[in-house]
């Protein structure tokens, strides 16, 4: 009953996503048009003056129309290239899953060149516009950053496991990639699902409410799908764990510490910090109470890998505020941001790259996983020649 049960869970998100990707296209592919040509359709637009206000839309044009005017052609490239890549995302995951290995292979290099140019636009955008300058201020520059590096990165080390032969880590780190692509979509869905919840503030204002959590929701979904498609209760060379108790009583107490630092500071921010630290906290603890969950059940029923999994990126999390906190001071002095803007891209960064980094240890425990079985083969043969020799 519970596999019937997570196959019906695995086919409705599966499909709840390909909707999103399917129908955020053509909004990416559209979204810049007006700032090439004022007047111009664009169905994101359209949609958002409809689902909040006219108002509410031309204010966020007009803001945005200097930063981008410098960096058109760039942008232009980065959001169709991304419309692009909303489409090979759904049909990735469906060609692994019917196993169509070819087809797979081959819209696989097609993504990741993909990727690679709309990345390239993007870091063009971002070199050219001062992060004072960018929409919403400094903070949202700083992430936007943050996830170019990250989706770069993880498409990369997909490819490299691919062609490695551990289709176990491509499988995580495409995941991951395609989730940070994912914040593209849930920002817009928050555009117009934030008013609703937050009225009077304007699109720049829900936008770094938006980015407090962006990061880390699509980095712990990625983590959930990894999970979902990983029935292994063990994994061959893989013994003990990086996580242990101590370590994890380590990462609580330092966590607990940062954590404690970034609520005294927010709350010193009033209205505007309690709502930026709202943002940031409801989404890490639904996702530190899921990962001690799953880690403390998987432990209990056996499962010793995925124990270890969930343990690696429960350590991840629980340091994540650590690094935030150590950021903000740092992004504070040498970008000369004011301290609310220094403190929130910390907070905002935090959880995403903490996740990458977790992923990066999965990967490292399976390689280290397969070089101990390569090293144990030649002394079992050894042995088994000195017990030939001896008889």
């Amino acid at each position: 009953m519970r596999r019937s049960t997570g196959n019906t869970w695995r086919r409705v998100a599966l499909t709840a996503v390909s909707v999103v990707c399917v129908g955020y296209a053509p909004i990416a592919m559209t979204e810049l048009w007006p700032y090439a040509r004022p007047g111009a359709p664009a169905f994101g637009e359209w949609i958002l003056a409809h689902a909040v206000s006219p108002r509410y839309v031309a204010d966020a044009l007009a803001t945005r129309i200097g930063p981008y005017r410098h960096s058109l052609v760039p942008m232009i490239v980065h959001s169709v290239l991304g419309g692009v890549l909303m489409l090979l995302g759904p049909a990735q995951v469906l060609t692994a899953v019917r196993r169509r290995t070819r087809l797979h292979r081959v819209l696989g290099v097609v993504f990741a060149v993909t990727v690679y140019a709309s990345m390239a636009g993007a870091a063009l955008y971002l070199a050219r516009t001062a992060p004072g300058d960018a929409f919403s201020g400094a903070a949202f520059w700083i992430v936007l950053a943050t996830i170019l590096v990250g989706t770069v990165m993880s498409v990369t080390f997909g490819v490299l496991a691919a062609v490695g032969g551990f289709p176990d880590l491509h499988q995580r780190w495409m995941l991951l990639c395609y989730g940070f692509l994912l914040t593209a979509p849930l920002l817009r869905f928050e555009w117009g699902g934030l008013p609703l919840i937050l009225p009077g503030l304007s699109m720049a204002q829900i936008n770094q409410v938006a980015t407090m959590h962006l990061g880390s929701v699509v980095a712990f979904g990625a983590l959930i799908a990894s999970r979902s498609l990983d029935r292994r209760r063990t994994v061959a060379g893989v013994s003990g764990s990086w996580a242990p108790v101590p370590v994890l009583a380590v990462a609580h107490l330092a966590g607990a510490a940062a954590l404690t630092w970034i609520v005294r500071a927010s709350l010193d921010f009033g209205t505007q910090g309690r709502r930026l630290l709202l943002a940031y906290l409801l989404p890490y603890a639904v996702s530190y109470a899921v990962m001690a969950f799953r880690a403390l059940r998987a432990g209990r029923e056996g499962r010793l890998w995925a124990r270890e999994e969930w343990r690696l990126h429960w350590v991840a999390l629980c340091l994540a505020p650590v690094l935030s906190a150590g950021a903000a001071p740092v992004l504070e002095r040498s970008l000369g941001l004011d301290g609310l803007t220094a403190l929130a891209a910390g907070a905002a960064i935090g959880c995403g790259v903490l996740a990458f980094a977790a992923t990066l240890m999965v990967s490292l425990r399976v390689m280290y996983a397969r070089e101990v079985l390569k090293r144990a083969v030649p002394a079992r043969d050894a042995a088994s020649r000195l017990t030939t020799q001896v008889s």
